[in-house]
C-alpha cells in the first residue's frame, strides 16, 4: 500500500529509527512500510498520523489506493 510516510518523515528531517521509536516499532517496520512491502495496522497508521499531524486517510493515500484496487477488480467497488 502506498503511503506518504517517507515524504512526511524526510520533510521533518526525521530518521526511520526516530519515527520507529516514537511509534513503538522497529526501524525495519518503517523501512518495510516505506518500500510498500508491509501495510501498517490501523493502530500503527494512527500513531504515525499523529506524529505528523495528518489523518490516517491522508497518510495512507486511501482514495488513491482504493482507486488502484478498484481498477484491479474492474469497474469499481460494486460487483454484480
Amino acid at each position: 500500500m502506498k503511503t506518504k510516510i517517507k515524504e512526511l518523515r524526510t520533510a521533518k528531517k526525521m530518521t526511520q529509527q526516530q519515527l520507529a521509536n516514537l511509534v513503538h516499532v522497529s526501524a525495519r517496520t518503517i523501512i518495510s512500510i516505506e518500500k510498500e512491502q508491509y501495510s501498517p495496522s490501523l493502530m500503527l497508521a494512527y500513531r504515525i498520523a499523529e506524529v505528523f499531524g495528518v489523518t490516517v486517510e491522508e497518510l495512507c493515500c486511501l482514495k488513491e489506493n482504493k482507486a488502484l484496487e478498484d481498477q484491479c477488480y474492474g469497474r469499481g467497488s460494486h460487483q454484480e
